[in-house]
């Protein structure tokens, strides 16, 4: 691949995604795209960038979408899964008793494996939750990882990732080589197609978001802009999960780190202004006891 050839998808993947790849990461495009261009019968990048080119834009879908497909599993690092079970869901079950309704947003849900662990945590307070509308939004902008996550399949390999032995027993079911997630778990989540560049603002108010592992491929503008507008849609008594190489520090004043729980941030109730310097470039469900 010629420079010109990867300075185009450089530029066409910061458009479409927010991905910014680095000036050395040339392997990882021919790694991932390669497949793709076999798929299509065409004789190699150069074929898919002129298509590309052309702007034939089921071609530049399936690129953006072998490009931004990143690794997930399940409770992944473990420690905001414990915060969010042991004091993030209960403050907000006391916070909530009037109007009994909890909504959480997963921005990045890849291929499932995050919302359908919120859904088991939230599953395990069923009896707090009983008569409480609570609704799991998951949202990805890869439509070919959507339609996994909707089937709640998964592979033997990723049911060993980070899933405890009772929870693969207890919302699991095995079907060949392969376990289905229960319906009652799949039931908890909706997923939509959506791309963060893009305006969020119709998914609503949420009380809790989950935007892990995925401001780490945006460049700082795009990273403050995004935060920005996520406090606008997280209600002022909410709270922000990202990931544990991510901060808001120099970014934005839209948030503060949530003390003693690493990962945490609650939004501030002024309006957020990026910092200087940084100039912008569910399926509903009812819970009932059992």
């Amino acid at each position: 691949m010629i420079q010109a050839e990867y300075d185009f998808l450089r530029k066409l993947l910061k458009e479409r995604s927010g991905l910014v790849l680095a000036d050395d990461k040339q392997y990882l495009i021919e790694s991932r795209l390669m497949p793709l261009a076999r798929k299509a019968n065409l004789g190699g990048l150069t074929e898919l960038i002129a298509e590309l080119k052309r702007g034939v834009e089921s071609k530049i879908c399936d690129v953006v979408e072998a490009m931004t497909t990143n690794e997930t599993f399940f409770f992944r690092d473990k420690i905001p899964f414990d915060h969010f079970k042991d004091s993030v869901l209960p403050e907000l079950i006391k916070a909530r008793a009037n109007r009994k309704s909890l909504r959480i947003w997963c921005a990045a849900a890849s291929t499932g494996q995050e919302p359908y662990s919120l859904a088991m945590i939230v599953k395990d307070f069923a009896q707090a939750l009983s008569g409480w509308r609570v609704e799991i939004v998951a949202t990805d902008l890869s439509q070919e990882v959507l339609e996994k996550c909707k089937s709640g399949i998964y592979s033997q390999f990723e049911v060993q990732r980070g899933l405890p032995i009772q929870k693969l027993v207890t919302h699991f079911k095995q079907i060949g080589e392969t376990w289905q997630i229960n319906s009652d778990i799949r039931a908890m989540v909706q997923f939509k197609p959506l791309n963060l560049l893009n305006d969020f603002s119709s998914l609503g108010k949420f009380d809790v978001i989950f935007c892990r592992n995925v401001l780490i491929y945006f460049e700082q503008a795009t990273k403050a802009d995004v935060l920005g507008r996520m406090m606008k849609v997280n209600e002022p008594d909410g709270y922000l999960f990202l990931g544990a190489a991510e901060t808001v520090v120099g970014l934005t004043d839209a948030y503060r780190p949530c003390t003693q729980r690493r990962g945490v941030y609650l939004p501030k109730t002024a309006s957020p202004s990026i910092m200087p310097g940084m100039a912008a470039g569910g399926m509903r469900a009812t819970m009932s006891a059992r």
